[in-house]
């Protein structure tokens, strides 16, 4: 259940500029697992975010004064959608805002015909694998995922993302 003190909503231009230092400080959080210079700079570019933005696939959690404080954008990948990025600042974190705006992109993809939604995520952090499995989503074996999914994969792999600590989930949306 999401608290009072936040809603979700599309995202706006104006809320663009505020995003990259979300992801950062969610970020940090990965260093008490010995993951920070993994996720550092990591940040994805303003380009990015106003790309997902003017197509409607961006969502912010806003608190009572309407200033971002979380955000998710997914992305259509062989047809179906991926969720690419969900953070929650740190000070606004254990509050539902994850899930809620994981169940705002579930929503969304379900009304617009989409019959999955897919994720990477690490395997072994607490509250990654988890927490996405308490929505639904199921860990796919690496023998269902799309030619789409492992490039995603391959290209994290890349990035510094330490494969064999990463998981692809899916949550079926079914009718």
């Amino acid at each position: 259940m999401l608290d009072s003190r936040y809603r979700i909503r599309k995202a706006r231009p104006d809320d663009l500029s505020l995003l990259g230092a979300i992801e950062a400080e969610a970020g940090k959080l990965f260093a008490s697992i010995g993951l920070g210079g993994i996720t550092d700079g990591d940040v994805t570019r303003l380009e990015d975010f106003a790309e997902c933005q003017e197509v409607g696939l961006l969502w912010v959690a806003v608190d009572r004064t309407d200033v971002p404080i979380g955000f998710a954008y997914v992305e259509v990948v062989g047809g179906q959608t991926h969720l690419d990025e969900l953070d929650v600042h740190p000070d606004h974190g254990r509050r539902g805002v994850g899930a809620a705006l994981v169940r705002t992109v579930l929503a969304w993809a379900r009304a617009h015909g989409y019959t999955r939604l897919t994720l990477t995520t690490f395997r072994d952090v607490p509250w990654n694998l988890p927490f996405y499995a308490n929505l639904g989503f199921r860990v796919l074996a690496e023998t269902e995922w799309t030619p789409e999914l492992r490039q995603i994969v391959d290209d994290e792999t890349r990035r510094g993302l330490p494969r064999e600590r990463r998981v692809v989930m899916q949550h079926d949306l079914g009718d």
